[in-house]
Order: structure tokens, then C-alpha cells, then sequence
């Protein structure tokens, strides 16, 4: 069997993959790679990723971020998130954003990967899941970046902390915001 045709196989729809790691089934990786790219087999991220499209009913679907963001950091301990998902907590968000926030223990900076862009931020604890309390704690964080009126979302976030999990907001305050969001959530939470 020829080695592109072994690559070929062990390439899976929908995955990223890292040239480092396609390297293994092939010893002309660039140029199976170059060929298959041109072929519309794989589609070139950013350099050293590539991705595998699927194949979907409105033609090849786009990687999933995760997907994306495990294969460029090599590490799975990581969360996305978009400051669009403030709008989900009902505290008057509405605008609509095109970068998303990547919190990892590795990477940091701005990066385009395929046609998206991300920030990502290293940060000493990053949590294994989104909820409503940790995107609320990281909404008062980034408050500054977002175009809403400012003293009209804080006016909400303190009638949200009301009706949310009191303990997760304190856990989430103290170790994922600033210093400026853990006074603030001490004086809502009466810590």
C-alpha cells in the first residue's frame, strides 16, 4: 500500500491533526500533505494544522473549536469562551462578538486558526466546565472590553447573584477573578 493511501485511512472527518503527528504514517508528509490540500481532502489551519472536513447537509462543516484548540496546545485542560455567551445570563448583553477566549495553562496572545480568531489567556486555574457563574465572574472581568452600559449590566449582575449559587460564584471569584471582581463579588456575597 502506498504511504499516502495509509494516510489516507487513518485520517478521520471532522478531527485536526498536527503535522507532527500525520508524520508518522507518512515519510513525504509535506508533499502527501500539499496533495491531499489541493485534492480538498484536508483543509490547512495555521501552520503545522490541518483539519479533515465533514461532510454535512450545508457542505464541510468547520472544526469545532475544541477540536481546533486541543490539536494547536496539545492539552486538553482547557475552556473556550466568547463574551457572546453573556448574553445567555440575562443581565443585558446583547452584542454579538467574533473572538473567542481560550483559558489554558499553556498559551497566550492572539491567534487565527483557519478563519477564527482567539485569544488565548493563560490563567493559573481554568475550569473543567462553563457554567453561569463562572461566565458571570468572567464577565466582570473583561466588563471593560464589552460595548453595553457599563453601570446597567452591574446594576443586573448584583439582582443575578441573588438567584445563583452563592458558593460557586465565591469559589469561581476567588480563584479565577481579578482582584477588582473578588472585591466586588465580597461585597455582593458578604464575605
Amino acid at each position: 500500500m502506498k504511504q499516502i493511501e495509509l494516510l489516507k485511512k487513518k485520517l478521520r472527518p471532522g478531527a485536526v491533526y498536527r503535522r507532527a503527528e500525520l508524520g508518522k504514517w507518512s515519510a513525504a508528509v509535506d508533499r502527501h500533505l500539499k496533495e491531499m490540500t489541493k485534492a480538498g481532502m484536508i483543509e490547512k489551519l495555521s501552520g503545522g494544522l490541518y483539519y479533515v472536513p465533514k461532510p454535512s447537509v450545508f457542505g464541510k462543516a468547520p472544526a469545532e473549536d475544541k477540536e481546533l484548540v486541543k490539536a494547536f496546545l496539545k492539552d486538553s485542560r482547557f475552556v473556550v469562551t466568547s463574551a457572546n455567551d453573556y448574553n445567555t445570563l440575562g443581565v443585558g448583553t446583547t452584542q454579538l462578538y467574533n473572538t473567542r477566549q481560550v483559558y489554558n495553562f499553556k498559551r497566550h496572545g492572539n491567534f487565527k486558526l483557519g478563519n477564527r480568531s482567539f485569544r488565548f489567556v493563560r490563567k493559573p486555574y481554568v475550569p473543567k466546565k462553563v457554567t453561569k457563574e463562572f461566565l458571570l465572574v468572567d464577565m466582570v472581568n473583561n466588563l471593560k472590553h464589552l460595548a453595553e452600559d457599563k453601570s446597567a449590566v452591574i446594576n443586573k449582575v448584583k439582582e443575578k447573584v441573588e438567584i445563583m449559587d452563592k458558593s460557586k460564584l465565591k469559589y469561581f471569584s476567588e480563584h479565577f477573578g481579578t482582584v477588582g471582581t473578588r472585591k466586588f463579588f465580597d461585597s455582593l456575597l458578604h464575605t
